[in-house]
């Protein structure tokens, strides 16, 4: 799906659409993702809901300046902007990866209001990042010099732990298509040794203060960000539910799609009759 709509930001073009008509439902991605992850889902809840989508800055569609940050603290701050834009008081959002943490820290810090949250397999807890990540951000120039065939095999290697059922040719085109042109490979390894706990550490001590219903799904098969965080995530959130879906890794999207719809459908509708 083209994301046909473009909002200017600190020198940045933020890449966004949006479908459907109805309550309003904003959709984050993670990393090293982007909206098409969520668009057969958005798609899905459009007869009901509108649906905005968007991709952070270097990621996706959005632009992929060197000079730009793309730690978490900045995509925060955008999407509180974002909000704002598009005169949304409420919303309900519903986040995976990383987009765990921007609409968290968006919630906590820059005082984003939303109806309700749903947070999906997100990174939320201390510790996160794994030695790759490590690695990457000692050493992320040399990383992407590599010859484009080289990042191309080391990136479908890295992305294809992310699933617990194996990825389709056409899946995994969608996931690393934006990483590969000129700009797109230095931008993957960009926004990897952009990864700092300090973002989480900031706000992870204040996730009692939650005063919202919050929704929190995972993969029980996820080896990229284990149940157990799940777990600790409901507690930490005051009244927060928990769903946990057999048979899918962080990437349950792929690996679950029907339950995920399901689960996110339900969800939302009973938001509506709150």
């Amino acid at each position: 799906m083209q994301l046909k709509k473009t909002f200017r930001w600190r020198d940045r073009s933020v890449a966004w659409d949006k479908i459907g008509a109805g309550p309003a439902v904003v959709m984050c991605h993670g990393t090293p993702w982007s909206a098409q992850l969520w668009v057969p889902f958005a798609r899905a809840l459009s007869a009901e809901f509108s649906v905005y989508l968007w991709d952070m800055p270097g990621y996706g569609q959005s632009s992929k300046h060197a000079g730009h940050a793309v730690d978490l603290g900045t995509q925060a701050e955008l999407l509180t902007d974002l909000l704002a834009y598009w005169g949304l008081d409420q919303p309900d959002v519903i986040a995976h990866d990383y987009g765990g943490a921007v609409s968290l820290r968006a919630h906590l810090l820059h005082q984003a209001r939303y109806s309700s949250l749903c947070l999906v397999d997100v990174v939320a807890l201390r510790p996160w990042g794994s030695d790759y990540f490590r690695l990457v951000a000692a050493n992320h120039e040399v990383f992407a010099a590599q010859p484009p065939a080289v990042h191309r095999g080391a990136l479908e290697a890295y992305i294809a732990t992310a699933t617990h059922r194996g990825l389709s040719k056409d899946q995994l085109n969608t996931l690393t298509t934006p990483w590969l042109s000129s700009d797109g490979q230095p931008a993957f390894y960009r926004q990897i040794a952009a990864a700092d706990e300090r973002f989480t550490d900031e706000i992870q001590d204040r996730y009692g203060e939650i005063d919202l219903p919050v929704l929190v799904i995972w993969g029980a098969a996820d080896t990229w960000i284990p149940v157990d965080r799940a777990h600790q995530l409901a507690t930490a959130i005051p009244g927060a539910a928990l769903e946990i879906i057999d048979q899918a890794g962080h990437l349950i999207h792929y690996d679950a799609p029907v339950e995920l719809a399901v689960a996110l459908h339900r969800w939302l509708t009973r938001q509506l009759q709150r």
